[in-house]
């Protein structure tokens, strides 16, 4: 397994529009990705957004970011996010 966490600070008043665009990018992972198996979309409520995705491996995460539809989606978005981390964790342990 491996895990990938992404924390992202929107430009004020770009959350309504990031999220269904968030969301269906989510959506479309875990329907279109046979090695994504997690990915929750955690938000306080204003300006930050917490993103837990579970992958097969290194190499499925890695067909995530060269899918169609998520290119679509970073392109859209790239203006509405002022600060982004992406963190991978190599070993998922149950």
């Amino acid at each position: 397994m491996f895990a990938v966490t992404v924390t992202l600070t929107l430009h004020p008043g770009t959350r309504a529009a990031f999220l269904p665009l968030m969301t269906e990018n989510a959506r479309r992972s875990l329907a279109d990705e046979p090695g994504c198996r997690q990915f929750d979309i955690c938000t306080d409520g204003a300006e930050q957004v917490f993103l837990y995705e579970i992958y097969d491996s290194a190499a499925a995460f890695d067909a995530h970011l060269d899918s169609a539809h998520f290119k679509a989606f970073d392109a859209q978005v790239a203006g509405m996010i002022a600060e982004k981390t992406v963190t991978t964790w190599d070993e998922v342990i149950r």
